[in-house]
């Protein structure tokens, strides 16, 4: 099974979430549509801006982790930036 980390972001709101899922396209919609709780829900529409492919549950739970530590915010910041070109 295959394993994606992936980086969504909200132009409306300027907000962006870090996930892991083994489905990246349900959990799109999941994020989107369906979902009636949670953080994502306040902030739709989502667009996703960056995905990272891994084979082990472990390496994306681990790579995710690192997104959310500080020099992650900061990597992260940088691919958001990069998406929408701002220097």
């Amino acid at each position: 099974m295959e394993y994606v980390v992936y980086i969504l972001y909200s132009q409306k709101h300027q907000k962006s979430y870090t996930g892991i899922s083994s489905n990246l396209i349900s959990r799109f919609h999941s994020h989107n549509k369906y979902a009636t709780k949670g953080w994502t829900i306040s902030y739709r529409p989502w667009i996703v801006i960056h995905i990272e492919f891994f084979e082990s549950k472990k390496e994306a739970l681990s790579r995710e982790k690192w997104f959310k530590s500080g020099i992650g915010r900061k990597e992260k910041k940088e691919i958001i930036n990069q998406f929408f070109n701002i220097v």
